[in-house]
């Protein structure tokens, strides 16, 4: 059976992630505090970052912006989903 975590992001009960999914404090966080399927979306959002920024994820400077996107998608103002959203489907 899944873990199941109090999404902070989508404001609902959900399964959790299996383990942690960034190093350190950030990653504890979002393992206790966030729902695989809000991580998807952020993997989402990530990849947006990292091409509009064209950062390469293996340097620090890259992974401190990263970390600070992340931080402000899951746990800062705004970081609950507006009521009604509907993910986008892949396109097919």
């Amino acid at each position: 059976m899944a873990r199941m975590v109090m999404c902070k992001k989508l404001q609902r009960e959900a399964p959790g992630l299996e383990t942690p999914p960034w190093p350190g404090e950030l990653g504890q966080r979002i393992y206790e505090n966030i729902s695989a399927e809000a991580w998807k979306l952020w993997e989402e959002r990530m990849k947006m970052i990292l091409n509009e920024y064209r950062l390469m994820p293996w340097q620090k400077e890259a992974q401190q912006l990263v970390a600070k996107h992340m931080e402000d998608f899951f746990f800062g103002e705004g970081a609950a989903l507006p009521p009604g959203y509907v993910p986008q489907q892949g396109k097919q």
